[in-house]
């Protein structure tokens, strides 16, 4: 739906003027053709866009992003098939967060379109999806170089991968029958089972890490938080950040039904579905219980007795909405599950 190298093309450059006049040219050449957006996104593209997500280390955000591009054009894609994707290719690019470079090297360094290629001579991609261009992806990429820079060591070949298998993995549990997402690149163990640090609000948890109340071994849970819940899933930015700023990292847990920016790191754990606005788990645990996230065995579990967590469902109310007017009062009446893209219809 792009042209080659404009994701990665820095504003300022020179290149994006170019780039930018050139896609309206390729654009109102579509209109002539009648090349629709439904005639390139398909199954097949939409399973290449997830490779390319997976190669190159990127953000949860494009789990729930994909979901709902995939239920606009009314094509079946469920988390499973991320976790199917996921498998198979391996994280090539050394990238930041949790990496050594930043998406202007990879634009030196051949950007999208290289390592679409190497992903392609894998068999990794379907070459014969159609582009914007109205080209094939193998055609567009038949230029491209079949290996990256030696000198530049920002994609790799995939024997020198990263990780031999994608960073997003779904998780499922009690904690999230419908499945979440972990980025799980960087860990040195994607493991953690403690006691719950439960906060309904995103303040209240920042506050808490930043007046040294989270401690290693803690499992921080930001709940109502979700589409309906935020409402609009807002990204936890500040209380990550503030994970990584404390240096906890890598030995404190962090789930939400809230989401997470691409600049995120740690074991954390987002999309967490059903949300707790709707009575998910998630809104039942409670400070002090015992939450295993395993990114290793795709486990999210509150360790609470299932009579006990029952009882606590029956106990559970549903909060006064945080707007009962305008916009975001919409939103939240109509928001589905971060599960199927937290679509409105």
């Amino acid at each position: 739906m792009s042209l080659m190298y404009s994701s990665t093309m820095a504003n300022p450059d020179d290149e994006k003027t170019g780039s930018a006049a050139q896609s309206a040219r390729v654009l109102m050449d579509a209109v002539k053709r009648d090349l629709k957006p439904r005639d390139i996104i398909t199954k097949k593209s939409i399973e290449n866009a997830v490779a390319v997500i997976m190669a190159t280390g990127g953000s949860t955000n494009a789990v729930l992003h994909y979901l709902a591009i995939a239920h606009a054009a009314e094509i079946e894609w469920t988390l499973d098939d991320f976790e199917r994707v996921r498998l198979r290719v391996p994280v090539i690019c050394d990238l930041k967060p949790s990496g050594k470079y930043v998406a202007t090297d990879l634009h030196k360094a051949g950007g999208i379109p290289q390592v679409m290629k190497i992903l392609l001579n894998a068999g990794l991609l379907h070459g014969d999806c159609v582009t914007i261009t109205g080209r094939t992806l193998a055609e567009e990429l038949e230029h491209v170089p079949d290996e990256p820079r030696a000198d530049f060591p920002v994609i790799r070949i995939i024997p020198d991968a990263l990780y031999a298998q994608g960073h997003l993995a779904i998780l499922k549990g009690n904690l999230s029958p419908e499945g979440c997402v972990a980025k799980i690149s960087g860990l040195k163990n994607p493991v953690i089972t403690g006691p719950a640090r439960v906060f309904d609000d995103e303040y209240s948890a920042l506050d808490a890490i930043l007046n040294d109340k989270i401690i290693p071994g803690d499992v921080l849970v930001l709940r109502y938080l979700g589409p309906k819940g935020g409402p609009g899933m807002p990204e936890m930015l500040a209380p990550t950040s503030a994970i990584i700023g404390k240096g906890l990292g890598e030995s404190v847990g962090l789930i939400t039904d809230g989401r997470f920016s691409g600049g995120t790191w740690g074991m954390v754990v987002g999309h967490v579905s059903p949300e707790a606005y709707v009575g998910g788990t998630i809104a039942l645990v409670r400070e002090g219980d015992s939450i295993t996230i395993d990114a290793l065995h795709q486990l999210i579990q509150l360790n609470v007795p299932e009579a006990e967590i029952a009882q606590r469902r029956a106990a559970w109310k549903v909060p006064a909405p945080r707007y009962t007017r305008g916009v975001l009062a919409k939103f939240a009446v109509l928001a589905g599950s971060a599960s199927k893209g937290a679509v409105t219809d």
